[in-house]
């Protein structure tokens, strides 16, 4: 039988992709309930796009699908800190995950818009080199306290605002009460507050008075306040033990305190290996100098980038050391003579406390995932 034959007579075999030899690169543009992965070959080759759902199937099909294709050693993920947090975490068993930025605008509007090309675009960012971040695995004690500090903040700004509520009932309230009330202390101001919802709870309940709703008003305000308070002292009770048992070398040096401990370690996440250098956590970090030379003027200014809340928590540290550390005073006096500005010693000091953090963590660095 000869082969038209054939071809006519039995039904088309389905084709089946040919598996390329070597490794590939995945990227993945993320959302809230699908992901949209894009598998590049090494030459940056589109071998192929879909969509998965995300869930935890959803991941396990995703990277059954590419490695259909070659072998997955490093993939590039968009939003690895929101919508991608549990992809990545899922992946970097795997091999490396990278975390990609969006396109930019210039580019968009040359290219266009779409999931398929932004998937494509976070493998290719993998490809070039332009995606160097390594995405953090959030799957250890630093994720732990990034949920704390979450309460807590969240805690911190419910209080502040019942307090500046509180306050601002008293400012219209009748002047007896602003009376009885003035001179006290923020403690005992809500402690007296506090009173008065629980006597107002024991009256029967009839016509009211503003007079008693207000007094109502700020005894309620003033439990809320009691509340938020227990629970940041809880928070911050449970952040300091967390330090104190996976970091406690931090707690050594001047100007660390558990608060400030928290916030870089979440700075650098439960996987310290992604940071390849001190110079790679000092630009996480913000404080790494940048360039601002012209001709004959040679010239270097603060960095406004990387992690504010890292920045802010190592300017904390330089500014605890001019108070109180003798080395850090006899530094700044020293290059005060020299004829720096203060904004350039705080540079350079923070610059050294990053330094410093960067090799202290580095000891928390834990041996190679499986």
């Amino acid at each position: 039988m000869s082969s038209s034959t054939m071809s006519s007579t039995s039904p088309t075999p389905k084709t089946r992709r040919r598996r390329p030899a070597g490794e590939v690169v995945l990227g993945v543009d993320t959302h809230r309930d699908a992901h949209v992965a894009a598998v590049l070959s090494l030459m940056g080759t589109v071998l192929a796009t879909d969509e998965f759902s995300a869930t935890a199937a959803g991941y396990r099909d995703l990277l059954k699908w590419a490695r259909k294709l070659g072998a997955v050693q490093r993939a590039g993920v968009e939003g690895t800190g929101s919508y991608g947090a549990s992809l990545s975490r899922y992946l970097l068993a795997q091999g490396d995950v990278f975390d990609v930025n969006r396109m930019d605008r210039a580019d968009r509007r040359r290219r266009g818009k779409s999931d398929p090309l932004d998937a494509q675009n976070a493998a290719r960012a993998v490809l070039s080199g332009r995606a160097r971040a390594r995405a953090k695995a959030g799957d250890g004690p630093v994720q732990i306290a990034r949920m704390y500090k979450l309460t807590k903040a969240s805690a911190v700004k419910a209080r502040t605002q019942a307090i500046n509520q509180l306050k601002a009932v008293l400012i219209t309230a009748d002047p007896a009460l602003r009376e009885e009330l003035a001179g006290l202390g923020n403690a005992e101001l809500f402690r007296t507050c506090a009173r008065f919802a629980d006597v107002s709870s024991r009256k029967e309940v009839g016509e009211e008075s503003v007079l008693q709703a207000t007094r109502i008003t700020l005894g309620l305000l003033a439990h809320r306040i009691g509340q938020l308070s227990e629970e940041i002292r809880e928070v911050e009770a449970r952040l300091t033990r967390l330090v104190e048992r996976h970091a406690p070398q931090l707690l050594e040096v001047v100007g660390i305190g558990p608060d400030t401990a928290v916030t870089l370690l979440i700075t650098v996440g439960d996987n310290p290996e992604r940071l390849d250098s001190e110079a790679s956590f000092a630009a996480l970090c913000g404080v790494s100098p940048v360039e601002r030379s012209s001709g004959r003027r040679q010239f270097r200014r603060l960095n406004r980038g990387g992690d504010r809340q890292a920045n802010a928590a190592l300017h904390r540290i330089v500014f605890t050391r001019l108070r109180v550390d003798p080395r850090t005073q006899d530094y700044y006096e020293r290059r005060i003579k020299e004829g720096k500005t203060r904004r350039e010693i705080v540079r350079c000091l923070k610059r050294y406390a990053a330094r410093e953090v960067f090799h202290l963590v580095k000891q928390l660095q834990p041996g190679p995932r499986s």
